[in-house]
C-alpha cells in the first residue's frame, strides 16, 4: 500500500490507526505462486498471478495453498524502476475462478523488454506492491535477430517429494530441493532464456495411484503444490512461457475423450485453461492449437493432443485421428503459408519414436495412431516441407530420424526421479523392432533435463544457425546438434 499525505491536512490518530490497520489487512492476503506471463507475441502478452490465504511455500495441513478474495491489478513498463508506468483495470479473485487474476496487455512494441508487477488487496483502496517481474516481447517476423529457449515436460511432484523413482531413474531431490523446488529451474534459468515451452504433464492429477484426483479441488490443489515452489516462482516472474497439455494433467494416463471415469474430459479441458496462461480470463471456445512466428528464421506450431482425439483402442486407419479434421487443416494450410527457415512442431507426444510396443496412445505406437502419422509425412515430403518434431510425454532425452526424413527431438523428464531409460530402435519391446529408425543420440542413463535451443541469424561469411542441445538438470550439455540454413 502506498500513503499519500496531502499538503494542509492534519491527520488524526484515529486515522493513522485506521490506515495502518488496512494496511495490516491487505498484508493478510498473499501471492503464494508468484506471478508469470503467457503466450507472449511480438505486441501483446498475458499476465497472471494467484491471490492466497498464505505466503507460501509452506502448505497447510490439507496439503493446499487455499485462495484468498480479492482485488488486483498489473502494473506494467518498460523502465525497470516504473517512473513511466500504466495499470489494468482492478480484477476480482473469486472462488469460481480459483482466485485466479489474469490480463492481457496489447500494443506492445516488438522485441522489447517489459517489467510488471501486481498491485494487490482485499479492497481497492488499500493495496500491496509485489515485486518486479520481467519478460521481453517477440521480435517481429522479418527480424533476423539471436533467440534461446528452453523446452521441458513430465514434472513429477509426487516422485519428487516422496523420494520413489518413476520407472528407474536416480532418487536426488535433497531436502532443500524439496523446500525450493526442482533443481532444473535454477539450471535454465543461468541460460536467461528468452521464453520456456512446457510440453504437457505439466502435474501429475493421477499420482500417487493410490490417491489420484479427481474432484475439482483435489485437482486445483496440483497446480498449486506444484507452483508455490521458489525456484519455479523466480525462473516465471522473468521466463514467459508458452503451455500445451498432455495425459496426466488433462484427465489419466494415456486418456483419451471418453466419459469412462473421473475426472471427466470437460473438467480437463476448462481447467487447464483455467490454471494456464493460454488465452484470455473465461475464454472457452478459441482452440488451445496455435503458430508463433518467432522471428525470420523461427516458426513454431503448438499442437493439441488431447481433446479431439479418436479412443486410442479403435482400430488404426485413415479415420482415427489425433488431431481431429479442423486441426490437421489448419496446421497443414499454415505450415504451406510459412517462409521461415526453421519450422517446429512441438508436439505433447512423439511421431518418430520409439516408444514401448504396449502403448496405443501416440502416433508412434503399433495400434495406436501411426496411420495418421505416415499420411502426415507423406504430405510433408510432397509439399517439400523440412519440419522438426520437438515433442514431451517420453521421460528419455533422444533425437531420432523417421525413414521418410521427419527429426525428432524428445526433452525427456524435468526431474532425475521421473526419467527412464525408454526404448530404442531395434528393440524386440519397441515400437522399431527392425531397426528403421536412425537414433543419432539416446542418453546413456536416465536424467532429468531438458531442451535448449538457439538461433544465430548468420552474418555475410556464415548462414543462419540452429542449434539444439540436450542437457542434464544440472546443466550438463549432453548432446548437441547444429543445423544450417
Amino acid at each position: 500500500m502506498r500513503l499519500q499525505f496531502l499538503p494542509g491536512i492534519v491527520l488524526s490518530c484515529a486515522v493513522v490507526a485506521f490506515s495502518f490497520s488496512q494496511v495490516s489487512h491487505a498484508a493478510d492476503i498473499f501471492h503464494a505462486q508468484g506471478e508469470m506471463a503467457g503466450e507472449v507475441t511480438a505486441t501483446s502478452v498475458l499476465l497472471q498471478s494467484r491471490l492466497t490465504e498464505l505466503p507460501g511455500p509452506d502448505l497447510d495441513l490439507q496439503g493446499d495453498i487455499p485462495g484468498e478474495a480479492g482485488f488486483a491489478k498489473f502494473e506494467w513498463s518498460m523502465d525497470k524502476d516504473f517512473t513511466e508506468s500504466q495499470q489494468t483495470e482492478w480484477l476480482k479473485a473469486e472462488a469460481k475462478s480459483d482466485f485466479i487474476v489474469r490480463s492481457e496487455l496489447t500494443d506492445l512494441k516488438p522485441g522489447t523488454q517489459y517489467y510488471y508487477r501486481l498491485l494487490y488487496g482485499a479492497d481497492k483502496s488499500h493495496f500491496v506492491t509485489g515485486s518486479p517481474c520481467s519478460f521481453r516481447t517477440l521480435n517481429a517476423p522479418e527480424a533476423a535477430v539471436p533467440l534461446k529457449f528452453c523446452m521441458g515436460s513430465c514434472m513429477n511432484y509426487h516422485s519428487f517429494m516422496s523420494g520413489k523413482s518413476n520407472g528407474g531413474g536416480p532418487v536426488t531431490a535433497t531436502e532443500e530441493d524439496r523446500k525450493l523446488g526442482y533443481p532444473v529451474f535454477e539450471t535454465m534459468l543461468k541460460l536467461e532464456p528468452e521464453f520456456f515451452i512446457g510440453t504437457g504433464d505439466i502435474v501429475y492429477y493421477d499420482h500417487p495411484g493410490n490417491n489420484p484426483a479427481k474432484t475439482l479441488p483435489e485437482l486445483r490443489q496440483k497446480w498449486h503444490e506444484q507452483f508455490r515452489f521458489p525456484r519455479l516462482i523466480q525462473f516465471f516472474s522473468q521466463t514467459p512461457a508458452y503451455w500445451s497439455k498432455d495425459d496426466h494433467d488433462f484427465r489419466y494416463n494415456d486418456a483419451d475423450m471418453r466419459p469412462n471415469k473421473d475426472p471427466l474430459p470437460e473438467l480437463g479441458i476448462d481447467l487447464f485453461r483455467e490454471q494456464m496462461p493460454i488465452h484470455p480470463a473465461d475464454e472457452k471456445e478459441k482452440p488451445t492449437y496455435r503458430t508463433h512466428r518467432v522471428n525470420k528464421h523461427l516458426q513454431l506450431w503448438f499442437v493439441e493432443g488431447r481433446d479431439y482425439r479418436s479412443p486410442n483402442k479403435a482400430e488404426d486407419g485413415p479415420e482415427k485421428t489425433i488431431w481431429g479434421a479442423e486441426q490437421k487443416a489448419w496446421l497443414q494450410k499454415t505450415l504451406l503459408e510459412s517462409d521461415a527457415t526453421w519450422k517446429i512442431l512441438i508436439s505433447p507426444t512423439p511421431m518418430v519414436g520409439p516408444d514401448s510396443a504396449r502403448k496405443t496412445d501416440n502416433h508412434t505406437n503399433l495400434g495406436g495412431f501411426r496411420a495418421e502419422a505416415e499420411e502426415f509425412f507423406n504430405w510433408l515430403n510432397e509439399h517439400q516441407i523440412n519440419l522438426i518434431n520437438f515433442c514431451g510425454d517420453r521421460h528419455w532425452q533422444y533425437h531420432s530420424i523417421h525413414p521418410q526424413g521427419v527429426e525428432e527431438f524428445s526433452c525427456g523428464a524435468l526431474n532425475d526421479e521421473n526419467s527412464i531409460m525408454g526404448s530404442f530402435p531395434g528393440q524386440k519391446n519397441s515400437t522399431d523392432p527392425k531397426g528403421l529408425i536412425r537414433q543419432p543420440y539416446h542418453y546413456k542413463k536416465p536424467t532429468g533435463g531438458f531442451l535448449f535451443v538457439q538461433v544465430e541469424p548468420g552474418t555475410k561469411k556464415s548462414p543462419p544457425k540452429l542449434i539444439i542441445e540436450s542437457i542434464d538438470d544440472q546443466g550438463t550439455v549432453l548432446n548437441r546438434v547444429v543445423k544450417e540454413q
